[in-house]
């Protein structure tokens, strides 16, 4: 289908005086249509068609982009400025325009006061598409991720030097998206975009845990993979912020660079400069109604026959991570903003995302896990497995972790996964170091068996071998993967969709992505699934294992009980390891 462009359509309705929703629509502006592309929503209320969009999928990866560039302006006080300064520099672009067909602009004002990333994005209520991602912010176990800036003051000097704390962005310059299992090709494409003398231009975004499975109505807006470059993005720096904007446009693709800079100037009319402080605590808002996939008589003849299948002399199946899927009906709507912000204080020591493309639900979550961490050709990553609760004192915490540590089947377990990302890593790196081996990991809910590695690899292009051979981990899937894989897709009956997959960034010097679990699929007024996952190995106890899914769905479902409008009851879809 070359030089197809998918647009996608914001469509504005209005119910009444008070109160304004959101929805997307999709067409195609092609001979050919996709087929992920859906018909143009209608419905009772007026819609209005405001802003597109390019799939940088549909273009040849192996043509360079004609320019890749970052401009940094003036310094200001506060986003309202920031916001006036990038207005004026969106009117001097449409007067001078590039010469080249193809290409992708930021400007980035960088901003004296430090406002957090999350309650910008909150201020910007339903625009769509949207994402967010922060890394680590606790740095005691040294291994924390932010990316070091230096930020221009726009006279051409670097005047000073912060970390990137978080990143959120809405309206896409340029997504990717499709429905076959993500591809060398698909990440050729996205690299196409990016470049390592502009690091803060980046492409967010997830993929499904098993591309090969059929995807459920709940994941269809997000393809097998779902990736954004943002139109406007709020980066929150260590004590400074930044406001920016990215135009991307590639005539190839029937996308110019009027029509770019015509969708921008759409999106920014939506953009709120006012920033409100956000309540970030749970109201304690009942649940009204849970319902699990499998019952607790169905899990346990599941893990009965894992476990005979693990003990069979002729199967290679070592280890399998079984889930649950739960319906759960509360008496409000969900904010996800707002509940990941809440996540944020939950966890500090963890990565939390957002990411929501038009016409879809907000996948929302706050995972412990890192999948890998790629800067030039040092690469990162981890294993952790085995759970424990935390202990209500000292002395119980301390029990808690010593019968973790000396569980034969919590090792057994760990070994599995920390072996299985060694042996992956040892593929495409010189030299791969485990330090530490096996140490305890510490939540504020719970506390894993964890270790850390790190190696170089050979070359960058070994950056997708790299997340192709690593997901899915032993941790969320077994091993061997394939075995694992196939008794999942017979044995549970609901697609994990993003659940489980990889989920974070790539850059142009430097790759980041998470395990997407810990996490929520959160939908206004529509049906709800919850998931809670465990690895199942030899000596596993079919009620253990179930306690264990009770203690990760109660450590989340808590914090889904927030302080939010009033509303018609909804359920919502959220997805827990």
């Amino acid at each position: 289908m070359a030089g197809a462009v998918v647009r996608h359509y914001l469509t504005t309705r209005f119910m009444d005086s008070e109160t304004t929703k959101c929805n997307i629509s999709y067409t195609l502006h092609s001979h050919t249509r996709s087929p992920y592309s859906l018909p143009l929503f209608h419905n009772k209320y007026e819609t209005r068609r405001v802003v597109a969009l390019m799939n940088g999928c549909e273009g040849d990866p192996k043509l360079p982009i004609g320019s890749i560039e970052t401009r940094t302006l003036t310094t200001v006080p506060s986003p309202s400025k920031a916001m006036e300064r990038l207005d004026v520099a969106i009117r001097e672009l449409k007067c001078n325009p590039p010469p080249l067909t193809s290409g992708i602009l930021r400007l980035q004002v960088p901003i004296e006061e430090q406002i957090e990333a999350i309650e910008w994005l909150h201020a910007q209520h339903d625009n769509l598409p949207r994402c967010f991602f922060s890394g680590r912010r606790s740095r005691a176990n040294g291994n924390g991720s932010n990316l070091l800036m230096e930020i221009g003051n726009g006279n051409g000097d670097n005047c000073f030097t912060h970390n990137l704390v978080g990143a959120a962005g809405v309206g896409s310059a340029v997504f990717f998206q499709q429905l076959h299992p993500f591809s060398y090709h698909d990440w050729r494409s996205i690299k196409r975009f990016l470049s390592a003398k502009c690091p803060l231009i980046r492409a967010y975004g997830a993929i499904r845990f098993d591309a090969t499975a059929n995807i459920s109505p709940e994941w269809k807006a997000f393809g097998s993979f779902y990736f954004m470059v943002p139109q406007v993005e709020f980066d929150e720096l260590e004590g400074s912020s930044m406001l920016a904007i990215t135009i991307a446009w590639d005539n190839a693709l029937s996308w110019t660079w009027d029509e770019a800079i015509h969708s921008l100037e759409t999106t920014m009319q939506q953009i709120a400069s006012v920033v409100v402080k956000l309540k970030k605590e749970a109201s304690g808002e009942p649940i009204l109604s849970k319902t699990h996939v499998p019952n607790k008589t169905h899990w346990h003849l599941a893990v009965e026959k894992a476990l005979q299948e693990i003990n069979t002399s002729s199967s290679q199946l070592v280890k399998v991570v079984l889930a649950r899927s739960s319906r759960i009906l509360t008496a409000t709507n969900i904010d996800p903003i707002a509940w990941l912000a809440c996540l944020q204080v939950e966890g500090e020591d963890a990565y939390q995302f957002c990411l929501q493309p038009p016409n879809g639900p907000a996948f929302v979550g706050n995972t412990p896990e890192r999948l890998f961490h790629r800067k030039w050709l040092s690469i990162s990553s981890e294993a952790l497995a085995a759970t424990r609760a935390r202990g209500e004192s000292s002395d119980l915490d301390l029990q808690l972790e010593n019968d973790l540590l000396s569980s034969p089947k919590d090792h057994l377990e760990f070994t599995v996964v920390r072996e299985n990302i060694q042996n992956k890593l040892e593929s495409v790196c010189e030299r791969v170091v485990v330090e530490p081996k096996k140490t305890v990991r510490k939540l504020r809910r719970i506390q894993h068996l964890y270790a850390q590695l790190s190696g170089n690899l050979r070359r960058e292009d070994d950056e997708f071998e790299i997340l192709s051979s690593l997901h899915p981990t032993p941790a969320v899937c077994g091993l061997p993967r394939e075995a694992a894989r196939l008794f999942i897709s017979e044995t549970e009956m609901f697609d994990r969709g993003m659940y489980a997959g990889p989920v974070g960034w790539f850059g142009g010097g430097e790759s980041e992505f998470a395990v997407g679990i810990r996490s929520a699929l959160v939908e206004k007024d529509s049906g709800a699934l919850v998931y809670a996952g465990t690895g199942i190995v030899e000596g596993s106890n079919p009620s253990s294992e179930w306690d264990e899914l009770e203690l990760k769905t109660c450590q989340c479902t808590k914090l889904l009980q927030l302080e939010v409008p009033k509303q018609s009851k909804v359920e919502i879809l959220e997805i827990i390891y």
